[in-house]
């Protein structure tokens, strides 16, 4: 389990992507660099982390499910992800 304050600074910076993404298209269509030079460090999306939505595990995250591989693996065995199954060939 990722530490509270991690996820917490996650979301944190997620919000700050929403609401400057609106402005920061605006500047960088207009080439006014030092506008967005003075906008927050962490509204920039390329700051933002893919975190697993249990656990908040920040590797071995997978994109499609939302999960890191470990959740992803216990919740496949237990029939918890629908059309999920074991593979055997």
């Amino acid at each position: 389990m990722a530490k509270e304050s991690m996820k917490a600074r996650e979301v944190k910076r997620q919000k700050l992507v929403k609401k400057y993404a609106e402005k920061r298209a605006a500047l960088k269509e207009a080439g006014d660099y030092e506008g967005l030079q003075k906008l927050p460090k962490n509204s920039s999306p390329v700051r933002l982390h893919n975190r697993c939505k249990l656990t908040g595990r920040p590797k071995g995250y997978m994109r499609q499910f939302g999960l890191s591989r470990v959740m992803f693996r216990e919740m496949a065995n237990q029939g918890l992800i629908p059309g999920v199954k074991k593979a055997s060939w």
